[in-house]
């Protein structure tokens, strides 16, 4: 029986909405953490200009694979070495928030020195503005991530943003989203090459 993600079947039509405009004139996207596969299997046929390339933690491909299996996902540890593969642009959802602050800060490195100047960098998921929470679910959910694992947790929209900026990539867009979620667009900026 295939994994299943209800967030995912509720959050791809407000995300598609935006990726076909982001990602137009792109061809080649690194999905980071595509967790079941369910936005890998829906998003590549409704994009059929992108190669959508799927990946995570390696208990997770299996998993993937019963969504989408061409192409076959590829290996992504955040504590392990960063894929050198040509891509365009990045997409990832509901990833900050579970990775610890290091492997956040290991995820924009990568994607910082793996995209060419004018790519983009998609990051959908939940965060806090102003050290707040935007709402009370995000409150509780933040409080079960770091009662769970304490290095999880929502993460702060300006930090990231900094993150951004010192990996050469700069906030081009902050989308909000269904749930209290936001789709944060960063580009490749040719000036800080």
């Amino acid at each position: 029986m295939k994994n299943y993600s209800e967030a995912c079947e509720r959050n791809r039509d407000p995300i598609l909405g935006i990726l076909k405009r982001v990602f137009a004139d792109r061809r080649r996207v690194l999905e980071i953490g595509s967790g079941t596969g369910q936005h890998a299997a829906y998003f590549a046929p409704a994009l059929p200009h992108l190669q959508w390339q799927p990946s995570d933690v390696a208990a997770n491909l299996p998993g993937i694979r019963e969504w989408i299996s061409d192409p076959p996902p590829i290996e992504l540890d955040m504590d392990g070495p960063f894929p050198n593969i040509d891509v365009d642009a990045v997409f990832s959802a509901n990833t900050s928030h579970i990775m610890s602050w290091p492997q956040v800060e290991r995820m924009f490195a990568g994607v910082g020195s793996l995209l060419p100047s004018g790519a983009a960098f998609a990051l959908y998921g939940p965060f806090n503005y102003g050290g707040k929470h935007t709402s009370d679910s995000n409150a509780r959910f933040d409080a079960m991530l770091r009662h769970r694992d304490p290095a999880s947790g929502l993460r702060d929209a300006a930090a990231v943003v900094a993150l951004a900026r010192r990996h050469g990539m700069m906030l081009e867009e902050d989308n909000a989203m269904p749930a209290n979620n936001r789709l944060l667009v960063f580009r490749k900026n040719a000036r800080r090459q």
